[in-house]
């Protein structure tokens, strides 16, 4: 097939193809933005002291800070997988039509590949010119003239390429994954039933992240690349077990509820859950991966906010302030990590409209089964039952789940701290640049050890935010129901 028919077929469609195609591009510009965002932080080379924000100025925060703009951009793109899902049945025919005028089921794979290629490709390079834009619109100085932003730095145009292939690209494999159990007939679209519950094996990728990221501690001295690519690799995995576990938990609840259920909406949620156990993981990923991160932000904040606390402790033993020495920049370390909860709040916003998203296209793409069950009596105040238990109900344990992952690897970085050692060593200005040695400092006293607390409250809020999101996101889905279980639904078909 030419590229030029490829693409062509790709942008064809109805006007619901076409809305799913700017969802896709306006989710792949956000995408892009905030990669190009962090990129820009990168590029930001020693000492800064032209910006105003000390979290830009200091050469060892600045990675926080990109970091928590990748975090940012994670949910992003998940919400680019769930738009490629608006309007499938629409999309399934259009498929079925050009199989049976000759297509092969590859090609037809490709087809739908291409549209997500095509869409994103178009959102991140509308992305890079709201970045360019933007980049304009905020270049200010204030009185003392300093930068608010890094407006006057740009990434490399190797770093600027790679980002707008990369955002199309992985949004296309996510469009290529979703119909990988999809068999495109010229008759139809078959969708591969599972006959069996998935196995509760995403807990080893948890187990194997945990001990990757607390391996460190037993290696010895290790380069910092390659403690960050350990560490890096334990949160990767840990976060993908929670996600990829999903699927064990739904269908889990699904067995529960329709065993033990005594509504009827509690046994049509535990048929659609034991019949497709996975929606989950592809719905709550984002979500869930959040969640996770931010348990993790949560729990450093405490270590931090305890190691600042004994190191007060042991200013106040020694006969000093208890805002001397390092105590004294607590509010600074502790807004970096701010920062992070804050990318992570509006990444389970993000997730949530993704929900939203995808509930709704669940809820049309089964119109005609809902208004077939109105037609025999069953009341829609059921029907609606039946969507909040299915999308609530492996929701609590799959949080719970993310939460307490996220809240070990924190643990591992230390139950508890110490403040004030025998000896040291102290690197003078003479000694950062390169003309001196450092010089042994002896500490009197003894060192003071705090214990690490667990953030419940903030852990419980982190949660309680993420399920009032989803709730939110499920009413309004549900608005959708309504109109879905109108009998002239039975007549269209």
């Amino acid at each position: 097939m030419r590229p030029a028919t490829l693409v062509r077929l790709a942008v064809a469609g109805n006007r619901t193809d076409h809305l799913r195609t700017a969802l896709t591009a306006l989710s792949a510009a956000l995408a892009a933005v905030t990669l190009l965002a962090a990129a820009t932080v990168i590029a930001i080379r020693g000492e800064a002291e032209r910006y105003a924000a000390a979290l830009l100025v200091e050469s060892g925060l600045r990675p926080g800070v990109a970091a928590a703009l990748i975090l940012l951009s994670m949910p992003v793109l998940a919400l680019t997988g769930q738009c490629i899902r608006l309007g499938a049945p629409a999309r399934d025919r259009r498929l079925a039509a050009i199989r049976l005028a000759g297509a092969t089921p590859r090609q037809a794979v490709l087809i739908a590949g291409a549209e997500t290629v095509v869409a994103a490709l178009a959102g991140s390079v509308a992305g890079f010119g709201v970045f360019l834009l933007l980049r304009v619109l905020l270049e200010r100085r204030d009185a003392t003239r300093l930068l608010v932003l890094p407006t006057d730095v740009l990434p490399s145009p190797v770093s600027i390429l790679v980002i707008m292939l990369a955002v199309p690209l992985v949004a296309g494999l996510v469009g290529v994954v979703l119909l990988r159990r999809v068999v495109i007939s010229p008759l139809g679209v078959v969708r591969r039933v599972r006959t069996g519950g998935p196995w509760p094996w995403p807990g080893v990728l948890i187990i194997a992240g945990l001990v990757l990221f607390g391996m460190p501690k037993h290696l010895g001295p290790i380069s910092g690349s390659t403690l960050a690519t350990i560490l890096s690799a334990g949160v990767a995995l840990t976060m993908i077990g929670v996600v990829l576990g999903t699927g064990w938990i739904a269908h889990t609840t699904g067995r529960l509820l329709h065993r033990f259920g005594s509504r009827p909406a509690m046994l049509l949620a535990g048929r659609r859950l034991m019949g497709d156990p996975w929606s989950g993981s592809r719905t709550l990923a984002a979500l869930l991966a959040s969640v996770v991160a931010g348990a993790i932000a949560l729990g450093y904040r405490a270590h931090v906010q305890t190691e600042f606390r004994a190191i007060d402790m042991y200013n106040a033993l020694l006969g000093g302030d208890s805002g001397q020495g390092l105590g004294a920049d607590e509010g600074f370390y502790v807004g970096a990590i701010d920062l992070i909860m804050v990318a992570v709040g509006i990444g389970v916003a993000v997730a949530a409209a993704g929900v939203l998203v995808t509930l709704a296209e669940s809820i049309v793409a089964r119109r005609r089964a809902y208004a077939a069950l109105t037609a025999v009596g069953v009341p829609r105040r059921t029907l609606s039952e039946a969507v909040l238990w299915h999308t609530l109900a492996p929701l609590i344990p799959a949080l719970l789940l993310a939460l307490v992952s996220g809240l070990g690897i924190a643990r591992l970085m230390g139950t508890e701290v110490s403040a004030g050692t025998s000896s040291g060593y102290l690197c003078d200005a003479a000694c950062q640049a390169g003309t001196g040695e450092a010089v042994e400092v002896v500490t009197p006293g003894a060192p003071v050890t705090a214990a690490v607390p667990v953030p419940v409250e903030l852990l419980a809020l982190l949660g309680g935010g993420a399920l009032l999101a989803m709730v939110i996101a499920a009413g309004i889905g549900l608005l959708v129901l309504r109109s879905s279980t109108d009998l002239e639904e039975l007549r269209a078909g």
